[in-house]
């Protein structure tokens, strides 16, 4: 199968290179440094099928696109969908892959990382060390311990980062539509939405994007929190309204905030912007607060969740291609 991959760094490359090598039956890899949209659909014109990344455009138009150029396959190497137009794509018949599971633990301990960072302020210590200024002030932190921790959206990840935290001695709750029995049997409590703002001293988002969860943290939600609040996004930008939150820092409602997506990424993360001015003044604004801590969409960014999201990505390529729909995640 011949596969337009799109979104693609040198990391991707080697990882996706190393992953079909292994199969038995290898695919040929044309790799685009381009994002796919309308404007650079015409790179997959000879292709069977594509493989796209998160701030890939798969919308009705792009793949009304894709399908005039025959192709059937679109393979995500990510575990998110938001960016597809579903309806689109069966109305099509094009088949939709992802990668649902590659290394939770790679996102969990990502957000363990925030929060530790935020908390202890480690990169304010950072930098005045460099600066030879060793002084304290500002710098204070908090016990993790016994403090509440309130994690929306208890899959894979979301479950893997309430056991760390229990492992820390923090009292974990949870919303989620479907409760982990296991996780429940380990102790930690679901409760409903609005019992988890006030009562969580950390909120932690590991819940998909869509319609009903779009702004899910915005400003009557935040309004609900503990006054101090550290709220840490490695879900989807989407989730949050960035305005509002940046409303909740002003009014120190939300005490700390860390965020490896943004809602507007799509034009700012996995580039070299360094020699450009930053246009997004909303983005601006937030990275002005010495209590936010941004990453660039990192979290996913370990050898082992490489590896496997390459592995997964291209293994849906071939059980689509031998018509085994039964084998691949497919949405």
């Amino acid at each position: 199968m011949k596969i337009a991959v799109f979104s693609t760094k040198p990391y991707d490359r080697e990882f996706l290179t190393d992953a079909n090598n292994c199969l038995e039956h290898p695919h040929q890899l044309v790799f685009h440094e381009s994002r796919l949209n309308s404007s650079s659909c015409l790179l997959a014109q000879d292709a069977d099928a594509v493989c796209c990344f998160v701030n890939d455009q798969l919308d009705a138009p792009v793949l009304q696109q894709l399908a005039e150029f025959g192709v059937k396959l679109v393979t995500l190497r990510c575990a998110g969908f938001n960016q597809v137009d579903l309806a689109e794509a069966k109305k099509l018949g094009i088949v939709i892959t992802r990668v649902a599971e590659y290394s939770p633990h790679a996102i969990a301990e990502h957000a363990l990382g925030l929060i530790l960072m935020l908390n202890r302020n480690l990169h304010r210590a950072h930098h005045r060390v460099r600066e030879n200024d060793y002084s304290l002030n500002g710098l204070l932190g908090f016990d993790l311990y016994q403090k509440t921790v309130g994690i929306i959206g208890t899959g894979k990840i979301g479950a893997t980062l309430a056991r760390i935290m229990q492992g820390l001695g923090c009292e974990v709750i949870a919303y989620d539509t479907r409760p982990d029995p296991a996780l429940a049997a380990a102790g930690v409590s679901y409760v409903a939405l609005e019992d988890l703002w006030p009562a969580a001293d950390v909120i932690s988002l590991h819940c998909p994007l869509n319609q009903y969860t779009h702004h899910l943290i915005n400003a009557v939600t935040i309004a609900q929190m503990k006054p101090g609040v550290m709220l840490i996004n490695t879900g989807r930008g989407g989730l949050i309204d960035t305005r509002a939150v940046i409303d909740g820092l002003k009014n120190k409602t939300i005490g700390h905030l860390g965020l490896d997506v943004y809602e507007e990424e799509a034009n700012l993360f996995f580039e070299n912007n360094s020699n450009s001015l930053l246009q997004d003044d909303v983005f601006a604004r937030l990275l002005t607060f010495p209590n936010v801590v941004v990453t660039g969409h990192q979290a996913f960014f370990t050898r082992e969740a490489l590896a496997a999201i390459a592995t997964t990505a291209l293994s849906n390529a071939s059980f689509v291609e031998r018509g085994e729909l039964e084998k691949t995640c497919q949405v």
